[in-house]
């Protein structure tokens, strides 16, 4: 266990606080915060898109161009979120757009070069500002080109040698796939020839240079780091993952309480703790909130929440199958999200033939999406692979119990009923299939319908879990090191 303070600079696309769309923006929020509460000098560094909070009115640190060719113009805008220092890099050309990604479920067409250039400006810009970082912290395809940067740009230069580049996998199913032609505004790609890169003659990815050049690489679950050595769970890059085995460990992320904590949850009708008369009086009220705002009818039923993305990895696809025949039950059922809009179209017919148990809610709504955590008996994750997860994690602090597929963060964090009754803190299934979901609702609806008593111990029980960035902070510390 070392003691000496690092200095990290963690790079990111997104960060809770200034601006989201996924969960990587809450870990771009919450790691930096808890390892400055440890005592690390750590700053963080995002692109400046024009819906960062703030960002017109910040403070320029600095107004420069690229050394290399072709020498982008570009600023430094000075930020911050919990004390955590914020470095946003200013380029109109690039960032200055109306979403971070995509607009109507389309990529810019130049997210290739746009990431590649704010990979380059995060290292050229530490000189200029006399920042010696002892580590870069990267985070998923966007910033997958810091590590080789840092090892090929910068290989001769005191300045940069003895710092230590780590890469986060937060999903490998993205991985950065572009041509070189679309990498131009790089030397390094001119030759046509990056192995570290490559996944053909003319296309190269993100991700996996990445993965090839960090000093340490870390996926968000202990579950999810051994998946991706798997051709199953590996995205098509099991081999990669394989070859840098022993620089490859699994962090479960933790879970930021000071926005999820039913205790001081502004957008609860009540607070609640884990005692169970407060419990049952927080979440008996949260529920008929819930079902007065999306219009089902108030009453005292088994409660089904899920709140995501609308795609096959989450798993909507094990549920389209059977949920006429889980609707036949006395049950009710929320569904939030956006996403693919052949699965929003099913979720919408589905809501109209039963529309008094089964409401789909087509939108991104935060406040929605807690009252949806606090008002629900149970939570559905079915995932077809999940990283880490968070919801899972939201759902055990309100004593909702989580329903999910024993893959990734969520194998490392649900403990199912029926495996150990003592411990559990939900339900897992474990065949990706829609039969083995089916099963598991109506294990857990026999739970809440035959056993309420017991269903409220298990609630309780849940809630008294502890995830704490503090512990996932200490092993990034000791990662960190380890580089």
């Amino acid at each position: 266990m070392a003691t000496k303070s690092l200095s990290i600079l963690f790079v990111a696309s997104e960060a809770e606080g200034l601006i989201k769309s996924g969960g990587l923006a809450d870990v771009a929020k919450a790691l930096p915060e808890a390892l400055l509460n440890l005592d690390q000098d750590v700053r963080l560094c995002i692109p400046a898109y024009r819906k960062v909070s703030n960002i017109q009115e910040s403070k320029v640190l600095l107004e420069t161009r690229i050394d290399m060719w072709p020498h982008t113009e570009y600023k430094v805008r000075e930020l911050s979120i919990a004390d955590v220092p914020v470095y946003a890099i200013d380029c109109p050309k690039y960032f200055d757009r109306e979403e971070m990604y995509a607009e109507n479920n389309q990529a810019y067409a130049d997210n290739g070069e746009r990431f590649a250039f704010f990979s380059a400006a995060c290292l050229d810009m530490l000189r200029k500002l006399s920042y010696k970082p002892d580590v870069i912290h990267a985070n998923d395809w966007h910033t997958g080109l810091v590590p080789y940067l840092l090892k090929n740009r910068y290989k001769e230069d005191t300045f940069y040698s003895s710092m230590k580049s780590v890469l986060t996998v937060h999903n490998a199913v993205f991985k950065g796939v572009f041509s070189y032609e679309e990498l131009h505004c790089l030397l390094e790609f001119h030759s046509r020839f990056v192995p570290e890169a490559a996944i053909s003659s003319t296309h190269v990815t993100m991700l996996k240079a990445g993965v090839m050049s960090a000093d340490k690489i870390n996926a968000v679950s202990p579950s999810y780091a051994e998946e991706l050595k798997t051709e199953l769970g590996g995205h098509g890059m099991h081999k990669e993952f394989k070859t840098r085995e022993r620089d490859l460990v699994g962090i479960l992320n933790g879970c930021d309480y000071s926005s999820w904590n039913p205790e001081t949850d502004e957008f609860l009708p009540q607070a609640y703790s884990s005692d169970i008369k407060s419990m049952k009086k927080g979440k008996k009220l949260a529920k008929s909130t819930l079902q007065g705002e999306v219009g089902l009818k108030k009453r005292d039923v088994a409660m089904y929440g899920m709140v995501c993305r609308l795609t096959n990895q989450k798993g909507i696809h094990y549920l389209l199958p059977i949920l006429d025949k889980f609707l036949s039950h006395d049950v009710q059922l929320v569904i939030v999200g956006t996403g693919d809009p052949i699965l929003a179209s099913q979720l919408k017919e589905l809501s109209a033939i039963h529309g008094e148990k089964f409401a789909f809610i087509e939108a991104y709504n935060n406040r929605l999406a807690h009252l949806v955590e606090a008002g629900s008996d149970f939570f559905l994750m079915p995932s077809e692979f999940e990283p880490c997860g968070l919801n899972q994690i939201y759902s055990m602090a309100y004593g909702t119990l989580p329903i999910v597929r024993g893959v990734g963060g969520l194998k490392d964090s649900v403990i199912d009923y029926y495996q150990d009754r003592n411990a559990a803190t939900g339900f897992v299934f474990y065949e990706p299939t829609p039969v083995d979901l089916l099963l598991t609702l109506l294990n857990s609806l026999l739970l809440y319908t035959q056993n309420p008593k017991e269903m409220e111990r298990l609630q309780s029980y849940a809630m008294k879990q502890d995830f704490c960035w503090k512990n996932a902070a200490q092993e990034y510390l000791d990662l960190y090191y380890s580089a």
